[in-house]
């Protein structure tokens, strides 16, 4: 009894296994430590570009002078935040525009054009890994289940050499082949987790991120008209 739970181990079972088999473990295994990684460095991420972004709209919306707020940002800018992205591209193009002899529509235009390529890379970094991790959530099951039915048809072909067939015969290599499935849900559950709950918050977040653009193109267009008159 113990020499056969000895041999239907979990370690027991991966090192017996088949070479295809075999392969298609390490392929998941390290699908899942990679995701595993990324799902850590999107929570990281995302939690500190949240915090970020409150800090800056807070301290934009206190009523502190725009130059004063961009000469600050300038000097020492927080890379987590999305919103001071945006707030230095548009207000730096609004203030080059606003020395030339341009009119308040050229200016104002020329603000949201650098705004929306801000909030384009801004979006590109809040959403890096995700296609990843989508694609383990998607493909591992699959890997997994192409193990397992390898595992099963060497399984079967091997009873062609057994005169008598029996369970202990055959449930070694069924038992080595489910491990594969096994190990391709383990890999494809958290990150579909992890990617449905990191798309929905970088989703919110550019969608904040787009409401205080057009935030700031309002206060930008009144000081352009003013400016102009």
């Amino acid at each position: 009894m113990d020499e056969t739970s000895s041999s239907m181990s979990i370690l027991s079972l991966v090192t017996n296994a088949g070479p295809v088999v075999q392969v298609v473990m390490l392929v998941l295994l390290l699908a899942s430590l990679i995701s595993w990684y990324m799902i850590v460095n999107r929570y990281r991420v995302l939690g500190r570009a949240r915090r970020a972004d409150k800090a800056f709209e807070e301290k934009f919306w206190s009523g502190e002078d725009l130059s004063s707020l961009y000469n600050q940002v300038r000097k020492k800018p927080n890379p987590d935040s999305a919103s001071e992205a945006v707030f230095r591209s548009g207000f730096q193009e609004f203030v080059r525009l606003s020395k030339s002899t341009r009119g308040p529509d050229a200016i104002m235009e020329g603000a949201q054009r650098a705004m929306r390529v801000a909030l384009q890379r801004e979006q590109s970094r809040l959403t890096k890994h995700l296609p990843f991790l989508a694609t383990v959530g998607s493909t591992s099951p699959y890997i997994g289940l192409f193990g397992t039915v390898w595992g099963i048809m060497n399984s079967f072909r091997a009873l062609a050499n057994v005169t008598q067939a029996t369970l202990s015969v055959v449930a070694p290599g069924i038992a080595e082949a489910l491990v594969a499935t096994a190990m391709g849900l383990f890999a494809a559950i958290p990150a579909v987790m992890a990617y449905n709950r990191f798309a929905a918050q970088s989703e919110s977040l550019l969608g904040d991120c787009e409401v205080f653009a057009e935030e700031f193109s309002s206060v930008l267009h009144r000081q352009a008209h003013g400016r102009d008159a």
